[in-house]
């Protein structure tokens, strides 16, 4: 899957990078613009950090959220599989009258 892989150039910050890796140049240009709006969030509220310290505060963030959104996932999923459950039709047996 070597062919799904691609080369876009990013500028995070005051610097460029050159990522690899599957996703459209639409999807980089979101990340891209994603991160630098979180990143200037970041330095407007504590401007004394460094570059590197506001890269792992957003770093921490980004970490934080996704494990969120995980659980929120396995909630939903347990509760469908609840509800597929208590819809699938049970074992009855059946009678002679």
């Amino acid at each position: 899957m070597a062919e799904d892989k691609r080369r876009y150039k990013a500028t995070i910050g005051n610097k460029t990078y050159t990522i690899v890796g599957p996703g459209s140049d639409e999807f980089m240009a979101t990340v891209t613009a994603i991160l630098n709006e979180q990143l200037t969030t970041i330095h407007s509220l504590a401007p004394q950090l460094s570059e590197a310290e506001a890269a792992i505060l957003l770093a921490f963030n980004t970490v934080s959220d996704d494990i969120k959104l995980k659980e929120q996932v396995k909630q939903l999923q347990d509760q469908k599989d609840d509800h597929d459950a208590a819809q699938s039709p049970k074992d009855s047996e059946t009678t002679d009258d």
